[in-house]
Order: structure tokens, then C-alpha cells, then sequence
């Protein structure tokens, strides 16, 4: 009989910790047991919840924040991605968008069974293929390309009811004390946060598995 282990993911699609800690859980979960079935649940969290609509230029942001040359701050997330097979160069994508929307229809997938392999492919198509995220055509394209129609996934990331819901668990995610992302939860008991090497997510599967 398979044993079934959920992870909860908080992420955004605009955190390149959270792309490196994703292939890293994936690759962890690839390595389990068949018998092992693992249902990974994506959650909203907003990396900067006060970016506006037409985004912002994340090389000022930096210097403005941290006073540093942000190229310094990418050598390092760049050199993790590489190590995770991960060719990441993020002067390529210069803006930072909002979220809400990709949230959305991310949250609208999980019916669809493909919530994390969604999350995965919006976050893919912003830094690797350098995609404009905030434009509704681009995301709809993406979860068409996952099962979605179409048509519904325009009518979802517009829909002021279901971005209403994804606000509340965003700043529900916040209040309860999440800080930064990437941020998971294994089996409702054991929580890591950040991009953690290899070792370090095939342990805490490991021990949720081994739990009775």
C-alpha cells in the first residue's frame, strides 16, 4: 500500500531562493521509494507584497534597500542555482511584478492535481525565459500548457472574489509568523525554510516517512 506524504509549499514565483529550493525538493522527492506518493500543496506568499502594477526595476530596489551592488547579492543565489543544474542569470529579468494573479490560478490548479508543477513553470518562464508574468495572455498561455483552459484561467486571475482569497492566505501566510520563502512544511510536522542543500530536504523526507 503507498504511503502518502503532503508537503505544503510557500513560495512566490518571483524568488529565485524559491526556484533552487524547488528543484531541490523535486529532485528529493524523484529519489524516493515508488510506494511513496507525495502530494506537494502550494500556498500564496508575496516576496514584496507593496510592488506595484508595473512592477519595479529589482537592481534599483536592491541598491535602495541594502546599498550594495546587486550583482554581488545575485553572484551568490546564482552560484546555488548552478549547483542545482540551474543556469540562472538574473540580469536577464530586470523587473519584479506583482503576484496575486499567478497565485491565483496556481490555487485554481490544485482540482487539476498540478498546482506544483504550475508554480514551478510560471516561476521558469520568469527567470529562465525571461516572460513578463504580470501580463494575463502570458500566464494563461502557461496553464493552458498544463491542463487549464484557457478561457477559465483569464476568467480566474480577473475574478475579484478568488484574488480576494488569494490576498487573505497571502497575508494569512504572513501573520502566522512565515517571514521568507521558500518555506516548507513536511507531513504537517517538520518545517525548513530556505533553499537547504540536497542532504538537507532527502532528511527531513526521510525522517516524515520514517514517523509512524
Amino acid at each position: 500500500m503507498a504511503k502518502l506524504l503532503k508537503i505544503d509549499a510557500f513560495t512566490d514565483v518571483v524568488c529565485p531562493w524559491c526556484l533552487v529550493g524547488s528543484v531541490r525538493l523535486d529532485k528529493a522527492i524523484a529519489a524516493l521509494p515508488e510506494e511513496i506518493e507525495v502530494v506537494v500543496e502550494n500556498h500564496p506568499f508575496y516576496l514584496d507584497p507593496n510592488t506595484p502594477e508595473e512592477g519595479v526595476v529589482v537592481a534599483d530596489m536592491l541598491r535602495e534597500r541594502y546599498g550594495k551592488d546587486p550583482k554581488e547579492m545575485w553572484a551568490r543565489v546564482e552560484g546555488e542555482a548552478k549547483k542545482a543544474g540551474i543556469d540562472l542569470d538574473l540580469s536577464k529579468q530586470p523587473r519584479m511584478f506583482p503576484t496575486k494573479k499567478a497565485h491565483t490560478i496556481t490555487r485554481l490548479a490544485k482540482p487539476l492535481g498540478i498546482q506544483h508543477e504550475l508554480a514551478n513553470a510560471i516561476a521558469e518562464a520568469y527567470f529562465l525565459e525571461h516572460r513578463q508574468i504580470n501580463d494575463d495572455n502570458v500566464l494563461a498561455d502557461i496553464a493552458a500548457e498544463y491542463g487549464f483552459d484557457r478561457g477559465d484561467a483569464l476568467d480566474a486571475m480577473n475574478d475579484e472574489h478568488e484574488l480576494s482569497i488569494t490576498e487573505e492566505l497571502a497575508n494569512a501566510a504572513a501573520a502566522q509568523g512565515i517571514r521568507g520563502v521558500p518555506f516548507f512544511v513536511f507531513g504537517e510536522k517538520y518545517a525548513l525554510s530556505g533553499a537547504q542543500p540536497d542532504e538537507v530536504f532527502e532528511r527531513a523526507l526521510q525522517q516524515t516517512i520514517n514517523e509512524p
